[in-house]
């Protein structure tokens, strides 16, 4: 009997993997590996991971941010989620929604990057008008702090696997419309 076949009806392979729980192993091996069991959601101190649509384990930045404390990783005994390599595969991006980019004052972004310690975002200053954030792509852990609290929903997340220098606002946001047909994080996924 072949097996590979038999995956078709056990899970959905359209789940981005930028949803999945930090650490997961790439591809496949991730939905082979995971078993369904929950116990990365119990182990999760923020309560980021919750039970995607197909019952796999996933990210939910809305809810929380990651603290990349690795307990996941610890409790997930068939080894679906690994501490070898990056947790993420994305980093943040700060769109043309941004109300620095409208001359609004706004640098709750970088408060809440400040209070994990990432220290990703910082405020440059612009002649005649406001700072605008800027994201340090090499400090950036995709840890997620700075998505929920934007007034504006202006940071996105964009995949590291382009492996392309961290583009401006405006690229990012072209980026992220763009991402968005691909639905890094669809809840029905």
């Amino acid at each position: 009997m072949d097996l590979s076949r038999r995956r078709l009806f056990k899970r959905r392979t359209t789940q981005a993997e930028s949803c999945r729980p930090p650490w997961s192993l790439q591809g496949e091996v991730f939905f082979d590996r995971c078993t369904r069991c929950d116990a990365c959601l119990g182990a999760c101190p923020t309560g980021l991971l919750r039970r995607g649509g197909d019952g796999f384990p996933v990210a939910d930045f809305s809810a929380a941010a990651c603290t990349l404390c690795g307990d996941c990783a610890r409790a997930c005994t068939p080894g679906a989620l690994s501490r070898d390599g990056d947790p993420w595969l994305f980093m943040a991006v700060v769109g043309e929604a941004c109300l620095a980019y409208r001359r609004v004052e706004c640098r709750v972004c970088g408060d809440v990057c400040q209070v994990t310690d990432a220290d990703a975002i910082h405020f440059h200053p612009v002649l005649g008008g406001v700072p605008r954030p800027e994201i340090d792509a090499a400090a950036c852990t995709g840890c997620g702090a700075c998505l929920a609290p934007c007034p504006t929903s202006a940071i996105t997340r964009v995949s590291r696997r382009d492996e392309a220098p961290l583009p401006s606002p405006a690229e990012g946001a072209a980026r992220a419309r763009a991402k968005s047909v691909e639905s890094l994080c669809d809840e029905s996924a």
